[in-house]
């Protein structure tokens, strides 16, 4: 299924989904390169929400950029693959292989800023990110690895501590939106 057919099938959970897949989708017309980073305004990006086999804990990467706790995640960078976009982040930014999703439907849609910030020697201006996430599940004795030019830590965090966590009050949102989701969620693994 292409990727707009599956943010035009994803079913939100709350008000701010549907007003996020609605502007969505609105973006996606009105810009042909939404998959692209060059576009400097608004642009798709792809996360995986992993979470261990107890559903307890979410493995996060402390971010060198923003120095706050986070989902692995990335750029589509012209990739209309989003899950796979989320897998490859996934191993890039952890180390974990053996990724199982738990099921290949969008499990968060957001719109969120990004502000302003250097990145390679290079100024980045403010923009909005349309955040993809998707659902996975690791063994969490599985060995990680920190990627020293995106991240300064891997860590598997309790659901009940990412509050403490994370630092970022719009993504604290989300993350307690997504561990709803899965609280809810009847799909077994």
């Amino acid at each position: 299924m292409s990727w707009v057919n599956l943010i035009k099938e994803f079913v939100p959970f709350n008000e701010q989904e549907r007003k996020d897949k609605e502007a969505t989708l609105r973006y996606i017309n009105m810009f042909d390169d939404i998959l692209e980073r060059d576009n400097e305004m608004i642009h798709i990006t792809s996360s995986g929400f992993v979470i261990n086999k107890n559903r307890d804990k979410v493995l996060m990467v402390n971010h060198n950029i923003f120095n706050a706790w986070s989902l692995t995640g990335g750029h589509a960078d012209g990739e209309e693959d989003l899950i796979g976009v989320a897998m490859s982040e996934i191993i890039e930014e952890t180390g974990v292989k053996d990724i199982l999703p738990i099921t290949d439907k969008i499990i968060s849609l957001d719109i969120l800023p990004v502000f302003g910030h250097i990145r390679k020697g290079k100024y980045i201006t403010s923009h909005l990110h349309i955040s993809v996430t998707y659902l996975f599940q690791v063994d969490e004795n599985e060995p990680v690895i920190v990627k020293q030019d995106e991240n300064s830590d891997v860590k598997w965090i309790p659901f009940n501590e990412i509050d403490i966590y994370s630092s970022e009050s719009h993504m604290k949102k989300v993350y307690n939106k997504i561990i709803s989701k899965i609280e809810n969620l009847v799909i077994s693994v």
